[in-house]
């Protein structure tokens, strides 16, 4: 039997901004947008910072299903798809009237394409853990697309929302789409101005008829989190995407400005380079989980706007072990030092933290780097721009990193890419033959309970013996003028109701 799943005027940008990008009529209803950072690059199977990410996922492209509001799996680019009895084929019907940003119809050879890039050891995306059970996808006619996979893959159609669909021409090229994105999705690429602005133009041949409302959204590239707050509170701009907790409280109750919020699957961290000494030692990776004190972090340097948090957010009521289960999660400066001791190493411990460029990292770095120099260790902070740190990162060139990893629905997408021995993003060059089992059994279980206690029991491996010393899960936020409707702030920081959004009275 088969299964079937179907200060300044403020109406200067929110009413006539239009006229300012690319000689857009003069009431266009272009959405100004401010951002800390500049993006990385725009191939969305190969970029993982947020600066990147947010700017492309569910804007610019879109994959085979997505994530809803409600944090389900739903269609997107596959309308419906049947799935074999020994649940190991599936079959996608494509959404019909599709087209790329070019005007080119969305083709069965595309998909496969999309799903073979990722895949390919050549162009070596972050992604391709996530395809690991894929055995082959193949075109049975322009609007159909067979996957094979090797097992049966609980989290598969969760992993196809983060697989963005390309035309089939970029399937080997590694360069073209960093600069000039080619997708599916409401809004296509106009321009991009190195840290000054990303246009995006409403994709006027949309499947989706009558979306997106707006005629485009610009996202201006500004540093200053000041120089942001003053132009929404002025009308400068219309929107602040996914901010922190400081900017959130500054914004609170000013005039015309609405504040959303919700708490994100996001976590922050501190990666450990187990490669190379010290944190090849797992007592010192234990001992620095210790030193930490992480109800100070979310005080200090998230203003109290989060929770502490283990390898998986709270907010995955289903899924999440809570941290008074992790022992290590009990701060004790005793405990740390006494287990230096027994790793047979010599305080001070001194290591280099490449912290990420974002505000709130550099600040949750200055409260690490002051707690760990309480409990033996000696911690200097490296703080370069955003694509040398991603450089750093990819090449495991680093002792340790503070930093911010994205959230999923799914399990699956937050441990086997990341810890599973060889995984895409298994920076930290860690392997351990008990976690790879469980994660290999995750993928496979089908009934909830069966993985639940799998991912209980991958939660107590990593929570204090991991490469990870997993911090907080903050509230995020997202500030808009009042007139700006239909937003709504997303969980995992995807902007994917951009597409519902326009200006309202």
């Amino acid at each position: 039997m088969k299964k079937a799943f179907t200060g300044l005027a403020a109406a200067l940008v929110l009413g006539t901004v239009g006229t300012t990008l690319h000689n857009a009529p003069a009431h266009a209803q272009v959405l100004e947008a401010a951002v800390a950072g500049s993006p990385a690059g725009l191939d969305p199977h190969i970029v993982t910072a947020f600066t990147s990410t947010q700017i492309v996922g569910g804007t610019i492209y879109e994959g085979l299903t997505t994530i809803d509001k409600n944090l389900l799996v739903a269609p997107a680019l596959a309308e419906s798809w049947t799935v074999s009895e020994d649940s190991k084929t599936y079959t996608f019907k494509l959404v019909s009237g599709a087209t790329f940003h070019d005007g080119a119809p969305v083709e069965a050879a595309d998909v496969v394409a999309s799903l073979n890039r990722v895949m390919s050891a050549d162009i070596a995306s972050p992604l391709a853990s996530r395809l690991a059970a894929v055995e082959m996808a193949e075109a049975v006619d322009a609007s159909t697309v067979k996957v094979t996979l090797k097992e049966p893959s609980a989290p598969f159609l969760t992993a196809l929302a983060s697989i963005a669909i390309v035309p089939r021409q970029f399937e080997t090229d590694k360069e073209g789409l960093q600069n000039a994105p080619m997708g599916t999705g409401p809004f296509k690429f106009e321009e991009w101005q190195p840290n000054g602005f990303i246009a995006l133009a409403k994709h006027e041949g949309y499947w989706n008829a009558g979306l997106p409302k707006l005629d485009g959204v610009k996202f201006n590239i500004i540093p200053e989190s000041a120089t942001r707050q003053v132009g929404l509170i002025s009308g400068q701009y219309g929107m602040l995407p996914n901010i922190d907790a400081a900017t959130a409280l500054q914004l609170r109750g000013q005039p015309n400005v609405a504040i959303a919020e919700t708490l994100e699957l996001a976590y922050t961290l501190i990666g450990m380079n187990v490669s190379k000494p010290p944190f090849d030692n797992p007592k010192v990776r234990e001992a620095l989980n210790y030193a930490l004190n992480r109800d100070e972090i979310v005080q200090a340097a998230l203003f109290g706007a989060g929770v502490p948090g283990g390898p998986l957010s709270p907010a995955l009521t289903e899924w999440a072990v809570d941290v008074a289960e992790f022992s290590c999660f009990a701060h004790s400066v005793d405990k740390a030092k006494a287990l230096l001791a027994e790793a047979g190493v010599t305080e001070p411990i001194k290591f280099t933290l490449l912290v990420l460029p974002r505000q709130d990292i550099r600040d949750i770095a200055q409260v690490v780097q002051a707690q760990l120099n309480n409990a033996g260790f000696e911690v200097e902070l490296n703080i370069p721009e955003i694509g040398q740190f991603v450089q750093d990162w990819r090449n495991s060139n680093f002792d340790a990193f503070a930093s911010i990893n994205s959230g999923s629905i799914e399990p699956d997408d937050y441990f086997y890419r990341t810890f599973r021995t060889g995984g895409s993003t298994n920076v930290f060059k860690y392997s351990n033959a008990e976690l790879d089992g469980l994660l290999d059994n995750g993928r496979v279980a089908l009934e909830l309970a069966d993985r639940q206690a799998i991912y209980n029991d991958a939660q107590k491996v990593l929570a204090c013996g991991g490469p990870v010393a997993f911090l907080t899960y903050g509230q995020l936020f997202t500030a808009t003028r009042d007139t700006v409707k239909g937003y709504e702030i997303m969980p995992n920081r995807s902007l994917m109701t951009l597409t519902t959004t326009e200006f309202g009275q």
